[in-house]
């Protein structure tokens, strides 16, 4: 079956191959790694050597990586090797204080760039596709990410970049486009658009193949978005810290994202006593790259809450899968004494034909108590009908408090009248008082 082709060899790989690769990696990186004003001390602060991490198992032994680590080290304390080695770098936005920032040698971004191609072959693209990327370029990895990744792998690329949404479809129709990577949130608007303009996804253009990321979301919205544009939508994860998309991502099976353990040794922990849980339970995802020259990270803790799914894929590939994120550990919102995930709160709004994709969650105080207000747009025009809108409310209501087990406020507003943003959607705002 075409889905059994692989890419390159190590997709095939055996349990046993993957980890012999992953030893004989670990312990070249972290020789490596010494080569690093930050991991020579930090080696030496806990009374490490290089001899004393000789299996996947002493990998343990090793303290974890932060974010917070590259924010103090910025901008190249963590490299391994000179400036002059270096090819580029990405960094996020620093908007809370020094950005992070991750450099790459040119063969890192060689092996960057084979991963992802490893990806889109994955789920059926091939040579002859047009892929088109609606993903922001510059210092966002996904767009240099995927157009590198798709060149690699021999398609038409049509770097289009993110928003001005009339010149994306106009594109989709008159190139051809079959493949297209755009994030949730703008994928459902790319649809919104097209209802506009009288564009039928099915008639008027050859899209066939989406691959989403970026933003956490549910399987719900996964299948609404399959149903809107008529394609099959593939789960991807991705993060700058270790290159950017090409980390992990759905085959077509469409049952978890496999990790490219060539790459990435993975590890799930209990977020607060950093000890590992079981395979199947949900954790904080921690990794460490095994194939990175400018700055491989060991055990980098990415705060991404997920869990590995047991079992074998009937794809053929043994390198680990990961469930869907379910957001970020760091993103947890906390509402008197509940610990509540945004994406929990999608579920059960996707469940709902009457409702349209884009929600805002609001925190605020209230009489010196803290309060949500869960906005959310409806898919058409039913404001006349005030008893319907009543009865809908009062279901939505129910149902999040049986998921999250407190009573938010429902309130069910216009389409397209909540915040529109070209980059991932803002989901929630904190308005709550800091005492």
């Amino acid at each position: 079956m075409d889905y059994k082709e692989f890419y390159n060899p190590e997709e095939s790989f055996s349990r046993s191959e993957l980890e012999a690769l992953q030893t004989e990696r670990l312990k070249t990186t972290v020789k490596h790694c010494m080569d690093s004003a930050f991991y020579h001390r930090r080696f030496k602060e806990n009374g490490l050597s290089v001899s004393d991490i000789s299996t996947l198992d002493d990998l343990k032994k090793i303290p974890f990586t932060t974010k917070q680590d590259l924010r103090d080290t910025y901008p190249f304390g963590i490299a391994s090797v000179p400036l002059r080695e270096c090819t580029r770098l990405h960094s996020s936005s620093g908007t809370t204080g020094n950005p992070t920032v991750i450099l790459h040698t040119a063969k890192d971004l060689d092996q960057w760039a084979n991963a992802v191609a490893r990806c889109l072959w994955m789920v059926g693209c091939r040579p002859e596709d047009v892929f088109q990327n609606t993903s922001g370029y510059g210092m966002f990895t996904g767009g240099l990410g995927f157009q590198y990744g798709a060149e690699r792998l021999g398609m038409l690329t049509v770097p289009a970049a993110a928003g001005n949404t009339l010149r994306q479809l106009k594109f989709f129709t008159d190139f051809g486009t079959t493949v297209v990577h755009a994030i949730p949130s703008y994928a459902a608007r790319l649809y919104e658009v097209m209802c506009e303009k009288g564009i039928d996804p099915r008639r008027d253009t050859s899209l066939r193949t989406l691959v989403i990321g970026a933003e956490p979301h549910s399987e719900d919205t996964r299948r609404r978005i399959e149903d809107m544009l008529s394609i099959k939508a593939y789960n991807s994860f991705g993060m700058s810290e270790m290159m950017g998309p090409g980390v992990a991502f759905e085959c077509r099976e469409q049952n978890g994202m496999h990790i490219w353990e060539d790459y990435f040794i993975v590890e799930i922990v209990n977020p607060d006593t950093l000890e590992p849980v079981p395979d199947g339970e949900v954790g904080e995802l921690v990794l460490t790259t095994i194939n990175r020259e400018a700055m491989p990270l060991l055990r980098y803790r990415t705060r991404d809450l997920t869990r590995i799914l047991p079992g074998d894929c009937p794809c053929g590939r043994h390198h680990l899968r990961l469930d869907r994120m379910k957001g970020r550990s760091d993103d947890m919102i906390i509402l008197k004494g509940v610990n509540i995930f945004p994406i929990q709160i999608e579920t059960v709004l996707m469940h709902f034909e009457e409702l349209a994709s884009d929600y805002l969650i609001t925190l605020e105080t209230l009489s010196d108590n803290d309060a949500m207000t869960v906005d959310v747009e409806l898919k058409d025009m039913i404001f006349d009908d005030y008893s319907r809108l009543q009865t809908l409310e009062k279901e939505i209501t129910r149902q999040l408090r049986d998921e999250i087990l407190i009573t938010p406020k429902v309130r069910l507003v216009p389409k397209n009248s909540l915040p529109k943003s070209e980059g991932k959607a803002v989901r929630v705002k904190d308005l709550r008082k800091k005492f």
